[in-house]
């Protein structure tokens, strides 16, 4: 659950409504009311409800969650852009939900009628989303701008909440992992298990982060990494962790675009990169990784996805994330990523495995250190508008997480003379090779 906010009405004067917003409240309500799976106790300055039909009350039905609508514009914003125009107004104070993953939860499970709000006049703010969209390409020069407007925030930002290894990705949860950092380190074991890592082994990595991959590979692996990002914010921090740990000569850290890179490597990772290059940029990517390996590499892609059957819509939409979070960015199915590499590449997928759950619980801890940071973060010259888009960014996730809505997984691709070495990828997979 989201840290406890003001969701009190008061101070706020009950203005009569206008015809308009008359019928965009009408209408809303009438779409919630058949919500499945659990209630939603409405407040605004003009009524309450409780929303939700009676199978709502059914044993597998989430809690009733209270929203409060304090103004106007939130009914606005919704009928105009839609669920876009929904998070907008959250952003903009004009209502609260302290249950907020719990609605985001709701709301997947109802997806007919979140579909039913991109209707009316929000099909035309979804033309012009699909136009600012379209007008950020993942060229070399695109992608710059893009991965600048999102990790460039500053990295004592991301200091305030990410773990200390500073890894932006899923962590692995076991039985057995309490903390996050536990986690992270977990995630970074399995990868380098995956891979069989050992000293004297090259690997290659798009998408260094700020560096805690290529730093774990090799100061507990033996490897020497080449890693490339084209986050200005990111390399600067990353050559100096690897400085600060002496292992420059292990380590070689590029400021170079994943499509300019070259040579042979034995294995290479990627991790919750793929997400940030464009649809349209996939059979390089996978032909890039294929380039870069030898005849027995072996490649590790973290990946977040979305359903099949849902990819070729949300291809086509632009949601919060990429209008408000990452833009330019996508989400993958597993089909399209395995028709990528099958057309440009002669990579073989040989072992996958989602772990969606732990993606939820990464994104609970880091709201948690978030919302505990705020008061810093706001120090940093951040208002309260970027709290709230953050604060709604992470229970978005979480909640799609949880609802299986989209996931996350490690493909374990494989060049054509790559075999397992004696247990590696029983100890990686639990599979025996």
């Amino acid at each position: 659950m989201t840290a406890p906010l003001d969701v009190s009405l008061a101070g706020y004067a009950v203005a009569p409504l206008s015809v308009f917003d008359r019928a965009v409240r009408r209408r809303f309500l009438a779409q919630m009311a058949a919500l499945k799976g659990g209630r939603v106790h409405l407040i605004d300055p003009w009524g309450e409800h409780l929303l939700g039909n009676e199978a709502s009350e059914a044993k597998s039905a989430l809690p009733v969650v209270t929203c409060r609508v304090k103004d106007v514009r939130f009914y606005r914003a919704l009928a105009l852009r839609g669920s876009v125009g929904a998070a907008e107004a959250w952003i903009d104070g004009a209502w609260e939900c302290a249950e907020l993953v719990e609605l985001v939860r709701l709301l997947v499970r109802n997806r007919d009628r979140l579909d039913a709000m991109e209707g009316g006049m929000a099909v035309l703010g979804r033309v012009a989303m699909r136009a600012w969209h379209a007008l950020r390409p993942n060229t070399r020069d695109g992608s710059r701008k893009n991965i600048a407007a999102h990790y460039d925030l500053g990295n004592a930002f991301f200091e305030r909440f990410l773990s200390t290894d500073m890894m932006y990705s899923s962590a692995w949860w076991d039985t057995d992992t309490t903390t996050l950092e536990e986690a992270s380190t977990r995630k970074l074991d399995r990868v380098c298990e995956a891979l069989g890592l050992r000293p004297g082994l090259r690997v290659v990595e798009i998408g260094t982060g700020w560096g805690g991959f290529a730093l774990h590979a090799a100061r507990h692996y033996g490897c020497h990494v080449t890693t490339t990002t084209i986050s200005a914010e990111q390399h600067a921090l990353a050559v100096e962790k690897v400085r600060a740990a002496g292992l420059s000569g292990q380590i070689e850290v590029l400021a170079s675009d994943y499509r300019d890179l070259s040579g042979q490597f034995d294995r290479l990772v990627s991790i919750e990169m793929i997400e940030a290059i464009g649809a349209a940029q996939m059979e390089t990517y996978f032909r890039k990784i294929g380039d870069l390996l030898r005849p027995d590499g072996m490649a590790l892609v973290q990946a977040i996805t979305i359903e099949d059957h849902r990819y070729a819509q949300a291809l086509a939409s632009v949601d919060f994330i990429k209008r408000h979070v990452f833009p330019g960015s996508f989400i993958p199915s597993l089909q399209a990523m395995l028709e990528a590499k099958t057309r440009a590449s002669d990579l073989a997928l040989v072992y996958q495995q989602d772990f969606g759950i732990s993606y939820a619980r990464t994104l609970h801890a880091w709201a948690e250190r978030f919302m505990h940071e705020r008061d810093a973060v706001q120090a940093m010259g951040f208002d309260a508008s970027f709290i709230r888009l953050w604060q709604f960014y992470l229970a978005y996730c979480e909640g799609g997480f949880l609802e299986r809505s989209i996931g996350v997984s490690h493909l374990l691709f494989a060049r054509p003379d790559a075999r397992p070495e004696s247990g590696q990828w029983v100890r990686a997979t639990g599979v025996a090779a």
